[in-house]
């Protein structure tokens, strides 16, 4: 089983990241955004844009324009990027009859399933920017300094 974030997630984490470690110093265009985390430049709005809408960053057009955290670092969750992105985490799927599992209908799987589901979200939940960006091992990304 492989347990991982899709392209949208992926490049949704790395996006965040970079606008934490920069939180404070300014908007970032998406070009420095995407050249500093190895993300398609043209790809780029259409992972942030979701992001703005849930009240996550901030985005102002124009030539002084572009995207930062709408919140400190310590107040976004790895969770909410990872959900705003790829949707919920949890999954109601029953593991060994197909379709949907709850707690009437459940399977054998259906408690240590959910407990595992619970487990996985709980720690996303408890992961902020401000964790992942003082955990780097690293350093946090470089953006460049934006001149007032």
């Amino acid at each position: 089983m492989n347990i991982g974030l899709g392209r949208r997630g992926d490049y949704a984490v790395r996006a965040v990241f970079a606008l934490a470690a920069a939180y404070g110093t300014g908007r970032r265009k998406a070009r420095e955004i995407a050249e500093l985390m190895t993300i398609p430049e043209r790809y780029l709005p259409q992972i942030l844009a979701p992001l703005v809408r849930q009240g996550v960053l901030t985005a102002v057009a124009g030539p002084d324009g572009g995207y930062e955290l709408a919140r400190p670092p310590g107040e976004v969750t790895l969770l909410e990027v990872v959900e705003t992105a790829e949707g919920s985490v949890s999954s109601d799927h029953c593991v060994l009859r197909g379709g949907p599992c709850d707690r009437a209908n459940g399977c054998a799987m259906h408690d240590p399933w959910r407990r595992a589901q619970s487990a996985f979200s709980n720690q996303l939940a408890a992961t902020t920017f401000e964790d992942l960006r003082l955990s780097d091992r690293d350093g946090k990304p470089s953006l460049p300094r934006r001149s007032k």
